[in-house]
This record gives structure tokens, C-alpha cells and sequence, in this order.
């Protein structure tokens, strides 16, 4: 190779090191802090960081209603998990990448949504469909707190109250969620998600307000 090509091919290979370097995003939903994803211009549209929680309020309030679960803690959720850019093309490029990656605004799991969506008018909708519908990712986050209030014990102890032992278990898993119903503490990372929901909470109410 001569000396010209290869000060030609070193800029690349550094540009694509750097790509790799920068592609380590956990999601929410593991349990794990969440690294934010720093999304390149060729993937990341200005609608993605436009994108607000609260111009979903009227959803959040009817899924909410109809699954039986507190509108304040879903749209609180929803920006919890507001921490990456939403938007559909950037969402798909980023999973093409990490292909565990959550789907949506609520950033759903497909084991979680495949689980959610069984039996309920949604069974035929499909997890890819996540990015670009909006509407049925609020719709699946809201069934899946119903879903974890329905595994919660009949007896819990510890401070935690039934909504954040929810949010827990939206980002933990519901076996975590029994566990720290039961009293044990959250970990460190748990814990950081419960102090953003905190955090949120009151955002989340002013959301609400005018639905």
C-alpha cells in the first residue's frame, strides 16, 4: 500500500472506531443505569429532539383509564424514558446496531410487549410498529402496568408505595418488583430511576392538567 492510500484509509478507520466506541446504550427496562445514546446527524431528525411526553397527555389519560392504572405514573414513566431521541428512522438505525434495543416512546422490550398484547384488542399489532405509532406504545406501557399490578403480593412491607413499586417494576422486571415489595432495597441503578420518577412527578401532573 502506498504511503498516499493509506493517509487516505487511516480517517476512515478512526471514523469507524469512533462509531463503534459510541455504541454501547443500555435501554430502560434492564435495570440498568441508562447510557444516553449520542445519535449521529445521518441518524438523528430534528423531530427527535422536539419530542415531549406531554403532547400524549389525552392518551395517557384514556389507556391509563381503561387499564385501570394511575395516569400521573405513566406519563412520569414516559419521561423517565424520554432520556434517548424517539424518532422512527433514528429508533430503527440504533437497533439495527443493538438488536435488544426497546422500541417506542415508552421503550418497550419485544418480550414485553409479545406478553403484554396477548389477549387484548392490540394481539395483532407488532412490536416494529412501536416507533412509528405512538399512540399503541402508551396503550402497551399502560397494559403492562396493569399486568405488574397484578403480580404485586398481597403483603408487602417496606416504604415503597404501589406506584413506585410499579415503576420499579416497569424498569426491573416484575420478579424485582415482588422482590423489593417484600423489602428489599433498590440498587444503586433501581434506585437512580426512582429518583428520576421522583424527579418527574410533578412535570408529569402539570402534563395532565389540561385533559
Amino acid at each position: 500500500m502506498t504511503a498516499r492510500r493509506c493517509s487516505l484509509v487511516r480517517p476512515v478507520i478512526a471514523a469507524l472506531v469512533l462509531a463503534a466506541a459510541g455504541s454501547a446504550c443500555t435501554p430502560v427496562g434492564s435495570g440498568r443505569a441508562p447510557d444516553t445514546p449520542t445519535p449521529s446527524a445521518a441518524t438523528a431528525a430534528p423531530s427527535a429532539q422536539a419530542y415531549d411526553p406531554a403532547h400524549f397527555a389525552p392518551q395517557v389519560v384514556a389507556h391509563a383509564r381503561q387499564a385501570g392504572v394511575n395516569a400521573r405514573l405513566l406519563m412520569a414513566i414516559l419521561y423517565n424514558e424520554s432520556y434517548k431521541p424517539h424518532d422512527p428512522a433514528w429508533e430503527r438505525a440504533w437497533q439495527r446496531t443493538k438488536p435488544d434495543a426497546a422500541f417506542g416512546i415508552a421503550n418497550m422490550h419485544k418480550a414485553a410487549f409479545d406478553q403484554t398484547k396477548r389477549g387484548r384488542d392490540f394481539a395483532g399489532r407488532d412490536w416494529h410498529e412501536l416507533p412509528d405509532d405512538r399512540d399503541l406504545a402508551v396503550k402497551a406501557a399502560a397494559w403492562y402496568l396493569h399486568d405488574l399490578g397484578g403480580q404485586l403480593p398481597a403483603q408487602r412491607s417496606g416504604s415503597l408505595s404501589r406506584d413506585e413499586l410499579l415503576a420499579l417494576g416497569y424498569n426491573t422486571g416484575a420478579g424485582n418488583m415482588r422482590a423489593f415489595a417484600k423489602g428489599t432495597a433498590p440498587g444503586p441503578q433501581a434506585q437512580s430511576y426512582l429518583d428520576r420518577l421522583h424527579n418527574n412527578w410533578a412535570r408529569a401532573q402539570q402534563a395532565l392538567q389540561h385533559t
